[in-house]
């Protein structure tokens, strides 16, 4: 099983409300607004703003 991307139509950042981009390659969601990456672990998201990772500015282009 893997990540269902029609989910991606109702996920929401939960710091901001706004949209999410998945990242399969590191099986990320981002929200590039706050700069903050929600894992997937076992194909669910795990949006939780105190477990998001900090986005560098260096990796905003990817």
């Amino acid at each position: 099983m893997a990540f269902d991307t029609k989910l991606m139509e109702i996920l929401a950042c939960p710091v901001c409300k706004g949209k999410l981009d998945y990242d399969k390659a590191a099986q990320e969601l981002i929200c590039h607004f706050d700069r903050l990456a929600y894992s997937i672990d076992k194909d669910i998201p795990v949006l939780l703003e105190n477990e998001a990772r900090e986005i560098k500015p260096t990796e905003q282009g990817s």
